[in-house]
């Protein structure tokens, strides 16, 4: 449903974006995950035909992303609201709406699903001045979806949102997703990236490192699972042990089948007053690809 191939921009001598090649089927839900800066807003600026790329090209069901066909089947929730808070929710909703020359019953019926879905009913006819963060988040995802596109693209959706807003966000993707749209996000957030994403890009300084399923990015980048052991009494020679034991006297190891090693443990007369086994996740797989934590950036 949409090719990016070979998409390279420049701003000066910085190279945001740096060859990048992927395919997103129709109904699937597709992440960008990466760092500020890693060129993930570029990217969907390109995907959308707001922004040139220098070369490479993009092309949705045959159709450049600049031709009027091609908007008409995208919606865009941009990181920057693209809200006016001197108007309420309702006459957002009409004004891009009728950007999409939607009129009559049909623009009714269709600010009536937007405000459903955005949960703002009882909030319609205040202006958008007085919302809250995540209830202006909520209403610029529902002035993507006006015209009923069939492709959403979100950039950073929960940017700045309290915790209610953004499961409610998560709870709207899912509903995108049974209804067969296919949804593009950008995140820095790798429980979003976990929770709704279908298949993730991990995104660094314009390249892409990997793309997959969750499973097998893990799979494939996660590194071992870690096993923490606490000693019930004095350890045995560290030069019998798997791992190394830290400062505080507990033994850290890593290995693909920890229980089998633990038994091995205690089967040779190691005590053990604790145990914890970490499973890699996904955040091992972006500390294991880029050299960083995600959460620390």
């Amino acid at each position: 449903m949409i090719h990016v191939s070979s998409l390279v921009r420049t701003f000066g001598v910085h190279r945001a974006v740096d060859s990048i090649t992927f395919q997103i089927a129709r109904g699937e839900c597709f992440g960008l995950l990466g760092t500020n800066g890693a060129g993930k807003t570029t990217t969907i600026s390109m995907m959308t035909g707001l922004l040139s790329p220098d070369s490479g090209h993009v092309t949705i069901d045959g159709l450049q992303p600049t031709s009027a066909q091609c908007r008409q089947k995208i919606g865009i929730a941009p990181q920057t609201l693209s809200l006016y808070d001197e108007f309420t929710a309702v006459e957002n909703l009409r004004f891009f709406g009728q950007l999409y020359e939607l009129q009559g019953a049909r623009l009714d019926d269709r600010i009536r699903w937007s405000l459903d879905f955005s949960g703002l009913q009882d909030r319609c006819n205040d202006r958008v001045g007085t919302f809250s963060g995540g209830m202006k988040r909520r209403l610029n995802i529902a002035c993507a979806l006006i015209h009923d596109p069939e492709i959403v693209m979100l950039d950073e959706p929960t940017v700045g949102v309290d915790p209610q807003s953004r499961n409610h966000i998560y709870d709207g993707i899912a509903h995108l997703k049974q209804q067969g749209r296919t949804v593009i996000l950008t995140t820095h957030y790798l429980e979003e990236a976990e929770r709704v994403c279908d298949r993730i890009a991990i995104m660094d300084n314009g390249h892409i490192l990997a793309l997959d399923t969750l499973k097998n990015l893990i799979d494939q980048h996660g590194g071992e699972t870690v096993v923490e052991i606490e000693f019930a009494t004095e350890p045995p020679d560290p030069s019998v042990l798997p791992g190394r034991i830290r400062e505080d006297g507990r033994l850290i190891f890593g290995c693909s089948e920890p229980m089998k090693e633990v038994l091995n443990l205690s089967r040779s007369g190691v005590e053990v007053a604790s145990l914890q086994i970490r499973q890699p996740n996904l955040e091992c797989v972006f500390l294991n690809l880029t050299g960083r934590q995600l959460r620390d950036e």
